[in-house]
């Protein structure tokens, strides 16, 4: 009994020190004023304003919106609040401040104090509610806003530094892409500094490169009133300048291939058509041309290549020992797997030496030859070394060209002069012509090598190296690719000397006599090009004469 006695004295003594001490709310049920006043923070470094309202006091109707507001105009990107102190408690209430770190657009980060007065109620310590508690000069029906003043946009310029939103070319003007205002998806999806209405990129490079081009705003940190006029400033941060894009495109390549594409006569005049030009030894795209404009079908469209493709094939059959001097079999037909192909026409050539099989498109040659020599392992390996099934990182999206797998010898034959499921655009038909010329394929490109790979990242591709072609097929394809403009399709049309190439015909669509796609592709010099006419019937008919105007105005 005596020690019971001594324990409870010893029990109303603690009380007693602890009451004196002042600190008599440890002893009460639930979390203190500075439990309270972490936990608050915490939600609201994390964004969480549901939770805290539920721990302020008087919190109004509007509280989440505010706080919501604040982050959205203000273009907080991270957020930090921690306690600074909290003061003993007095008569149910409790001082207490906090830090802020706010980052916003562009990494500027805007530091300041804030206070966080607490009370307790009902037993529970809570956030008192003020304005003051968000800024601590902030006044009831005032907000926090961070004003932006845009520095000039840069320019998307050719190579030669000319302003590309200036040119008169309509398709300049769209790879340059036009500028419009931002909706709220785009806003949302660009992110800080961005908001509904700002000036942007729409479409083409100037959509791609948005982020280079507009450079970062300068901001200045205010309190407003309800009607957005400023009160006063609390911060200011500087802008940056956006950088200028400098593109591949020649001014006179590009002036030339507007000019053979609107030249046109006959009846290829009113056909959608496309013209690329690229620098075989850097892979630099030139000039990019469409008629009509609105699709620009030059880097995303997608044809079959028909005969053009006869310049890998050949490369194949070349590196597998074959000479341009190889004699070969070119009948009027051959049958594959129960299938009859024919040559254009049903031209029957006898046994020549590849290279007038090839100057000639003789069908029946290299759907034979495709079969019996080479399998399609084999020139599926070859094509890719020409850059089909690899992705183009060129600046702007570009399709791939598709070698697909075929089912039997019969699909296989007739993807070995460009039918079937092979698909390209004249971009990547550009790319396989500057591979033969410079005896190096290389992924074609509108922007430095550099900036185009920044532009891969977001989808996780790269540019692929450059491929080296096997031993000996550069020197073929110059033996094959001239005698199509001395002596075979090509003949008769007017190019300029030093030009090699290659006409096609691409069957599409269905029928007996199906409606076909006109190509060709080429090299002179350190400038190779692809034409396509669509719908245009033959390679030799309606887009070699506008490969031959092109050359002629270079």
């Amino acid at each position: 009994m005596r020690r019971s006695r001594m324990v409870l004295a010893a029990a109303i003594a603690a009380v007693a020190v602890l009451v004196g001490a002042g600190a008599v709310w440890l002893l009460r049920d639930g979390p203190g004023p500075e439990d309270t006043a972490t936990k608050y923070l915490a939600a609201w470094s994390g964004g969480d304003v549901a939770a805290m309202k539920g721990l302020t006091a008087g919190a109004p109707a509007d509280f989440e919106s505010r706080f919501t507001r604040m982050r959205d105009d203000l273009g907080v990107t991270r957020q930090r609040f921690e306690v600074a102190s909290v003061g003993r408690p007095d008569d149910g209430t409790a001082g207490g401040s906090y830090s802020a770190e706010l980052t916003l657009a562009g990494d500027r980060v805007w530091k300041y104090s804030g206070a966080l007065p607490l009370v307790e109620r009902d037993g529970k310590w809570r956030v008192e509610w003020s304005p003051q508690v968000m800024y601590p000069t902030l006044k009831e029906g005032q907000r926090l806003k961070a004003a932006r003043a845009w520095p000039t946009r840069a320019g998307v310029l050719a190579a030669d530094g000319s302003d590309l939103g200036s040119s008169p070319s309509g398709s300049v003007q769209q790879l340059a892409g036009p500028l419009g205002p931002a909706s709220a998806a785009t806003a949302g999806k660009l992110g800080a500094p961005y908001r509904t209405g700002d000036t942007v990129g729409a479409d083409g490079l100037q959509k791609q490169y948005e982020r280079r081009l507009a450079g970062t705003p300068a901001l200045a940190v205010q309190i407003v009133g309800a009607d957005g006029t400023p009160v006063k400033t609390l911060q200011r941060f500087g802008g940056t300048d956006g950088k200028p894009l400098r593109t591949t495109l020649d001014t006179k390549v590009q002036r030339a291939a507007g000019e053979a594409l609107s030249g046109t006569s006959g009846g290829a005049a009113d056909k959608p058509a496309s013209l690329v030009a690229v620098r075989p030894s850097t892979g630099e795209i030139l000039a990019v041309a469409n008629r009509p404009g609105g699709y620009n079908r030059a880097l995303m469209g997608q044809y079959p290549p028909g005969s053009t493709f006869k310049v890998v094939t050949a490369a194949a059959l070349v590196a597998g020992g074959m000479d341009a001097g190889t004699r070969v079999g070119c009948p009027a037909t051959t049958t594959v797997g129960g299938r009859s192909f024919h040559n254009y026409k049903h031209e029957d050539f006898g046994t020549v030496p590849l290279r007038e099989a090839f100057a000639h498109s003789c069908n029946t040659t290299f759907a034979r030859l495709a079969v019996d020599r080479l399998g399609e392992k084999r020139l599926a390996q070859v094509a890719t070394q020409f850059g089909f099934n690899a992705p183009i990182i060129a600046g702007l999206p570009a399709v791939r060209a598709a070698f697909p797998d075929n089912a039997d010898d019969t699909a296989f034959a007739a993807a070995s002069f460009g039918q079937g499921k092979v698909l390209t655009s004249p971009l990547n038909m550009a790319s396989v012509a500057a591979a033969a010329a410079d005896g190096t394929w290389r992924s074609p490109r509108l922007v430095d090598a550099s900036l185009a790979a920044q532009a891969a990242d977001a989808g996780g591709r790269r540019p692929e190296p450059p491929h080296t072609l096997e031993q000996g097929v550069r020197r073929a394809l110059h033996s094959l690719m001239p005698a199509v403009v001395s002596e075979g399709t090509a003949a008769g049309v007017g190019f300029p000397s030093g030009t090699a190439g290659k006409t096609g015909t691409a069957e599409f669509g269905e029928g007996a006599n199906p409606p076909t796609h006109a190509w060709f592709i080429g090299y002179r010099g350190d400038v190779a090009f692809a034409v396509i006419v669509e719908g245009g019937g033959t390679g030799a008919e309606a887009a070699a004469p506008i490969a031959a105007t092109f050359l002629r105005r270079l």
